[in-house]
C-alpha cells in the first residue's frame, strides 16, 4: 500500500528528518483527488475533466523540489502539473469505483493527516526554540574537552597464528625495513596490505583495546616484540609517529554541531512527552520488543576497509589531519 512508504512516522531519533521530509509530499502522493478539490484563491493552474490543479499547489512543489536543489523552470512546473494530472485522472477514476469511501483508504487518509499534523507541529517546536550560538558554542567546547590525547600513524601486519607473528617479528629484528614488504606479502588486512601495512593517522579509540594499547606504548620506530592478539588474529605493529589530536575549528563544525544540538533537543522534548503520557498497549503485538543486548565493544570500523579491529567511530567529529 502506498501508506506503507509515504506515512512518516515520529521517534526521537528521526523528528529532525521528519521535519526535514516535507509532510504535503506525503498528502499530495496519497490524497485523492476529486471534483470537490477546494481550489486556492490565487488560479488555477490546470484543469482535468473539470477537476482543477490549483496555483498554489503546484507553487508549493516548486518550493519543495528548489529546497532539494532543483532550479525553478518553466520545464519543472509544467512536469509537476503533468504528474498532478494523471494523480488526478487515477483518483477520480478510483473516486468513480467510491474507493475513497473504502475503509482502507480512510485509514490511510486518517494516517496521512495524523502525520501532517505531526511534521508541521515539530517544524513549529524547531522555529518556536532555535538553537543559538552560545549553545552550538558549548556543544563545541564539549567536545574539545574531550577530544585530547594522542593520535598514531601506524603500519601492522595481520595474521591468524602466533608461530607466524612471532617468525615475522624475528624478521624484523634482523631488518626492520622490510616491514613493508613482509606486509604486502603476509598480512590478512586487505585494507592495508596493499599500501605496506600502512594505516595512516588514527585515535587509538577507534580500534579494538589491545591493539590500541599496544600502540600507545610504542616508541616513534619501534615495532612490537610480542605478537597483539584480538579477535581478528595476531597483529605486529610499527608506530612511524604520533601527535597530539587537534579538533577542527569552530567555524568548520558549525552546521553540523548545530544539528547535533538540535536532535539532542527535540530528543529530549519527545522523551519528556511521551514519560508524561499514558501509553496502553492493548494487544500483545503492540507491546514494546526488549531492548537488545548491547553491542559487543570490537566491531570493525564500517567502511574503512581495513580488517584490523576498528571499533566504531566516535560520536563526535574526527579530528583534523
Amino acid at each position: 500500500m502506498l501508506i506503507k512508504s509515504r506515512v512518516l512516522f515520529i521517534s526521537a531519533a528521526s523528528a529532525l528528518a521528519l521535519a526535514a521530509c516535507g509532510p504535503k509530499d506525503a498528502a499530495k502522493a496519497a490524497t485523492p483527488a476529486s471534483a470537490s478539490t477546494p481550489v486556492a484563491k490565487d488560479g488555477v493552474a490546470a484543469t482535468v475533466n473539470g477537476t482543477p490543479i490549483s496555483t498554489a499547489t503546484v507553487d508549493m512543489m516548486v518550493k519543495e523540489r528548489t529546497a532539494q536543489g532543483q532550479p525553478d523552470s518553466p520545464e519543472l512546473r509544467k512536469a509537476i502539473i503533468d504528474n498532478l494530472a494523471m494523480q488526478t485522472l487515477v483518483a477520480n477514476e478510483g473516486v468513480k469505483k467510491g474507493l475513497d469511501k473504502s475503509d482502507d483508504v480512510k485509514r490511510q487518509m486518517d494516517l496521512i493527516k495524523q502525520s501532517m499534523t505531526a511534521n508541521a507541529y515539530i517544524q513549529e517546536y524547531i522555529k518556536a526554540n532555535p538553537v543559538t550560538d552560545a549553545m552550538i558554542k558549548a556543544e563545541y567546547d564539549k567536545m574539545v574537552g574531550t577530544a585530547g590525547g594522542t593520535e598514531f600513524k601506524a603500519r601492522h601486519i595481520l595474521v591468524k597464528d602466533e608461530a607466524e607473528a612471532k617468525s615475522i617479528i624475528a624478521k624484523l629484528k634482523k631488518d626492520p625495513k622490510a616491514f613493508a614488504s613482509l606486509a604486502k606479502e603476509k598480512s590478512n588486512d586487505p585494507g592495508s596490505k596493499v599500501n605496506g601495512g600502512d594505516l595512516g593517522w588514527f585515535n587509538p579509540a577507534s580500534m579494538v583495546p589491545e591493539f590500541g594499547a599496544a600502540v600507545a606504548k610504542l616508541e616513534k620506530g619501534k615495532f612490537t616484540d610480542e605478537p597483539v592478539k584480538s579477535q581478528f588474529g595476531y597483529h605486529v605493529i610499527m608506530l612511524e609517529d604520533s601527535r597530539p589530536i587537534t579538533p577542527p575549528p569552530f567555524e568548520q563544525l558549525k552546521d553540523q554541531l548545530k544539528q547535533q544540538v538540535q536532535r539532542t533537543n527535540m530528543k529530549a522534548y519527545l522523551d519528556k512527552l511521551k514519560a508524561d503520557a499514558k501509553i496502553v498497549y492493548t494487544s500483545p503485538m503492540a507491546a514494546p520488543a526488549p531492548a537488545p543486548a548491547a553491542p559487543g565493544a570490537m566491531a570493525p570500523a564500517a567502511g574503512d576497509g581495513h580488517d584490523h579491529g576498528a571499533a566504531p567511530a566516535a560520536a563526535t567529529p574526527a579530528a583534523s589531519k
